[in-house]
C-alpha cells in the first residue's frame, strides 16, 4: 500500500466552473470567480469582506502593507511556524521579532510582552497544525499596546477570526487548495479595497498607468477562484471527514508513545511527537507511507540565525515532531495501516 502525506479532494463542482470560466474566456484576473469566492469564503468564516491572492505568503504581505508596516518596524511572529511568515515581514522591510512557542506548538503568550518595543506594530499568531492560537489573552496584549493582530491561518480554514485580518493559504496540501492562491479577510472595507489596490499593482480607477505607490502583481485567476469557490462550498464538509479522520487516529495510536494531547480546532496534518523519530519516519517509507517532520524555529534559519537557537522549545519539538498522511478522502483501512506500522515499529 502507497500513502501520500496528501492529495487534494477535487469532487465538487471545480470542474464545472472552471469549464465555465475558459467557456466564457475568463481565465485571467477578472472574472466572476474571484468575487464569488472572496464573498463566501469571508462569509463561512464570519467575516465581511475577503481579498483573494496569488499566494498564501502573498496575502500576509497584503495584510502588513494594507496596515501601513514597512522600514523601520518590527512585528512579533512566532519561532515555530513555516518560514513564510518570517519572511513576508521582511519582504515589507520590517523585522520579525521572534517569540518562542508553548507546549501546544503556538506562540507563548506569556512571552510577547518582553519582545515588545516602541518600534513594535504587530502581532502575528499562526495557529499551528490547525490549533487555535491563544487569541483571547494576545487580543489583549494588543489592546494595551495599540497593536494590529494579523492571523496567520494557512493550517486552519474554518476556524473563526478574532484579529484585524486573517490569511489563508491555498496550496495543494491545505484542507481547501486552489492549487496555489490565497485570500485576506477581514470586518474592514477599507483595509479590504487597501489589499485589493496592492494586489493589483495599485492602478489607479482610470488606469493610466500612474503608480503613486509600490505595489505588486498578487492577483488570483479566475481560474483558480473557480477551484477555490468549489472547495469552499465543501469546507463544512470537509472538516467533519478530516474530524472521522482525527479519531480513527486517535484510535489506533491510543497506548503509543506518539499522541499529542492538544486539542485540535481542525485537522490539517495528523501531528505526532515521537521517540526516535528519524527511524520511525524511514520504517514507515519503506513501508509507503510518506511522512513529513515538523517545522525548524526561526533563529535557526540562516537569514535569522541567533547562535541561541538549542534553547529553544520550538528547537526541542521540531526534533521530535512529524506529520502523518492526511487527505480528506483518506480511509479507514488507510489510517489503520499507517497505526498498524507504527505500532510494529514500536512493537506493539
Amino acid at each position: 500500500m502507497k500513502i501520500p502525506v496528501s492529495k487534494p479532494y477535487l469532487s465538487g463542482n471545480e470542474l464545472k466552473y472552471v469549464t465555465k470560466a475558459i467557456k466564457d474566456s475568463w481565465i485571467s484576473s477578472r472574472g466572476e470567480f474571484i468575487e464569488k469566492f472572496e464573498n463566501k469564503f469571508s462569509s463561512i468564516h464570519g467575516t465581511k469582506y475577503g481579498a483573494a491572492s496569488s499566494s498564501g505568503t502573498n496575502a500576509l504581505i497584503l495584510a502588513l502593507r494594507a496596515l501601513n508596516i514597512g522600514e523601520g518596524d518590527e512585528v512579533i511572529v512566532p519561532e515555530f511556524t513555516m518560514v513564510a511568515t518570517a519572511w513576508a515581514v521582511s519582504y515589507t522591510g520590517a523585522k520579525p521579532v521572534f517569540v518562542d512557542c508553548g507546549d501546544d506548538l503556538n506562540i507563548d503568550v506569556s512571552k510577547i510582552e518582553e519582545k515588545i518595543t516602541p518600534r513594535t506594530k504587530a502581532i502575528i499568531p499562526v495557529h499551528i497544525y490547525g490549533k487555535r492560537a491563544n487569541m483571547e489573552k494576545i487580543i489583549e496584549i494588543a489592546y494595551e499596546y495599540n497593536l494590529y493582530v494579523i492571523e496567520d491561518s494557512c493550517e486552519a480554514h474554518g476556524v473563526p477570526i478574532t484579529g484585524d485580518i486573517a490569511c489563508f493559504s491555498l496550496y495543494g496540501n491545505k484542507i481547501i487548495t486552489a492549487g496555489e492562491g490565497g485570500i485576506c479577510i477581514t470586518n474592514s472595507k477599507r483595509l479590504s479595497d487597501q489589499m485589493k489596490h496592492l494586489r493589483g499593482m495599485a492602478f489607479n480607477k482610470e488606469h493610466t498607468f500612474l503608480h503613486k505607490k509600490f505595489a505588486y502583481n498578487f492577483r488570483m485567476t479566475n481560474l483558480q477562484a473557480a477551484v477555490a469557490l468549489a472547495q469552499t462550498e465543501k469546507l463544512k464538509s470537509i472538516l467533519k471527514k478530516r474530524k472521522q479522520i482525527e479519531k480513527w487516529y486517535n484510535e489506533g495510536l491510543r497506548g503509543l508513545p506518539v499522541m499529542v494531547k492538544i486539542k485540535r480546532d481542525v485537522l490539517w496534518y495528523y501531528d505526532i511527537l515521537a521517540p526516535r523519530r528519524d527511524e520511525l519516519m524511514k520504517y514507515l517509507a519503506d513501508n509507503g507511507i510518506e511522512t513529513r517532520v515538523f517545522f525548524k524555529p526561526m533563529s535557526q534559519q540562516p537569514m535569522y540565525f541567533n547562535p541561541d537557537y538549542k534553547k529553544l522549545k520550538a528547537y526541542y519539538y521540531s526534533l521530535k515532531g512529524l506529520y502523518l498522511p492526511t487527505f480528506t478522502q483518506m480511509t479507514k483501512k488507510e489510517v489503520d495501516y499507517v497505526c498498524q506500522k507504527i505500532r510494529e515499529f514500536y512493537g506493539k
